[in-house]
């Protein structure tokens, strides 16, 4: 649900960043990490260029605390609604860039945005299936950017084996207290420049492909379809 604009948001703007950022350092310090396909990251970073990050929501708490802090720093797009404001603000405690942009609303200006990102050298992170949905449905959004930036897309999926989720509809996950938390990393996709409509379709729907097979082989480590049913 929205939060309304006065007086109480104008707190919450300035307590919240800072409260999450706390909590979320101490929940995650209490987590063991494994990293997965390590190599295609590397295939990435060989060039010593930028990438585009790739995720489905559902992972979007995990994904951001296992990748800050690595390597170059990231960049975001994050929706340009109120409640994105509060995400902009949490990013930026986490040392991530925000653009502010989504499907519905300045989707072009985030992807400008992102674009300036990326030549700047920082790598770009973006939700696949975006702020709304369908969950692990993949939109064109990092298809566009890869395409008109050059950038390679690094799929990425996230598994543990406690977890909270959350009745959204991406059912959010948020590990639990000492959870073995796993960072996958998937093939690389390169986008050809000036890439026409019928093309960015067929990566679309090739991305969202890879993103789910990753999802599937992350989860069946811990002997699960998925995070659903948690």
């Amino acid at each position: 649900m929205a939060v309304k604009k006065g007086f109480l948001y104008n707190v919450l703007l300035v307590v919240a960043p800072w409260l999450y950022a706390g909590l979320s350092r101490l929940l995650f310090a209490t987590c063991r990490g494994r990293v997965h396909g390590a190599e295609n990251r590397a295939r990435c970073e060989a060039g010593g260029k930028p990438f585009v990050g790739v995720f489905w929501h559902y992972s979007v708490f995990a994904a951001v605390e296992l990748i800050r802090g690595r390597g170059r720093g990231w960049g975001a797009m994050v929706s340009a609604s109120e409640d994105g404001e509060f995400v902009a603000r949490i990013l930026a405690r986490q040392g991530v860039f925000a653009v502010r942009g989504s499907r519905n609303r300045g989707a072009l200006s985030a992807l400008k945005g992102l674009i300036g990102l990326l030549r700047q050298g920082y790598n770009a992170a973006i939700v696949g299936d975006g702020s709304q949905g369908p969950p692990r449905v993949m939109q064109a959004g990092a298809i566009l950017l890869a395409s008109k930036s050059g950038a390679p897309i690094l799929p990425m999926a996230v598994a543990a084996d406690r977890y909270w989720a959350f009745r959204s509809w991406d059912r959010t996950l948020l590990p639990k207290p000492f959870a073995r938390l796993d960072l996958w990393y998937g093939e690389p996709l390169m986008v050809p420049k000036k890439s026409g409509a019928e093309e960015i379709e067929q990566y679309r729907q090739e991305m969202e492909h890879r993103l789910n097979a990753l999802y599937a082989q992350a989860w069946g480590k811990f002997g699960k379809d998925g995070h659903d049913g948690a």
